[in-house]
């Protein structure tokens, strides 16, 4: 199929494409990357009148240290930048090893951070681990610019907190504490596919390995990007021998919601969410002090 008439607009900054989302309301969508918006205006499940086109503004691109030691990134950086990042893969490995599970190298050559992000697939890579990460995003709208955490910017499938007017212009990620380790692990029936469960973690133990700290957030198994909180709090405080990490892994499938499809049933998926919960533990312990 083809996607219904519409009317292609570049924007040449920030402030021009925000002005057109308030001009044109609910009729436009923004193009960043288009791996997803144009398959669905394609299939006719989107049909904008006006598209808005942000690749020609300057400033949205690019990977640089923040000023409090982080990360950040331009919402229109692609992700082949990312996965290809010597300074990503010397701080946050676990970024590079979730964009590279991203789909095929032409959807990580054209497709965007902020674009997938934007967009909250429950099965996407992106999601857990900026949330693992405890990222935060910049968003600007006609009355400036606002932060929202990761943690708090996906509400359900393919809904966000950004309003209708505003554009993600920045992922700024903190700088982590000595002694974290992180890892990345999802489970699709294809190299590319969505996940049927991904599962990042970033975990910090002191020097007798004691967890000071745990994040751990997954997808494929709810309307949206979730983080198993209980285990997160059962982690705190204890030496994580295989025995705790495997009551651990226990907690995740009372904390999920998963939904049947043709990839997995419901039931498959949340005993799925406890494996490779446990095989992300393992890896991101082994990980620590990997980084320091």
């Amino acid at each position: 199929m083809t996607p219904k008439k519409f009317e292609y607009i570049e924007a040449n900054t920030v402030e021009d494409a925000v002005s057109l989302l308030v001009k044109y309301k609910d009729e436009a969508k923004l193009l960043a990357g288009g791996q997803s918006l144009l398959s669905l205006m394609k299939l006719r499940l989107a049909a904008p009148q006006y598209l808005i086109d942000l690749n020609k503004i300057d400033g949205l691109s690019g990977i640089k240290e923040h000023p409090d030691g982080g990360l950040s990134i331009g919402a229109m950086t692609r992700h082949y930048m990312i996965e290809n990042s010597d300074l990503i893969q010397s701080r946050y490995p676990i970024l590079c090893e979730s964009t590279s599970k991203i789909g095929d190298p032409h959807i990580r050559n054209r497709g965007t951070i902020g674009g997938a992000l934007c967009h909250a697939d429950p099965s996407a890579d992106s999601p857990p681990v900026v949330k693992a990460l405890e990222a935060e995003f910049k968003l600007q709208g006609p009355n400036g610019t606002r932060i929202v955490k990761a943690q708090d910017f996906f509400e359900d499938m393919f809904t966000t907190t950004m309003s209708s007017d505003e554009i993600m212009i920045e992922i700024i990620i903190p700088k982590l504490a000595p002694r974290t380790g992180q890892s990345y692990i999802k489970f699709s029936r294809r190299e590319g596919d969505f996940a049927i469960v991904a599962v990042a973690i970033v975990i910090t133990l002191d020097e007798q390995r004691i967890c000071t700290k745990a994040r751990i957030d997954l997808s494929g198994v709810d309307s949206k990007p979730i983080t198993a909180t209980k285990t997160e709090e059962f982690l705190i405080g204890k030496e994580l021998s295989d025995a705790v990490i495997d009551e651990a892994a226990s907690t995740v499938p009372g904390q999920v919601k998963p939904g049947g499809d043709v990839h997995g049933s419901a039931e498959y998926r949340s005993a799925m969410s406890e494996v490779f919960t446990k095989k992300a533990l393992i890896q991101a312990i082994a990980n620590v002090g990997s980084l320091n």
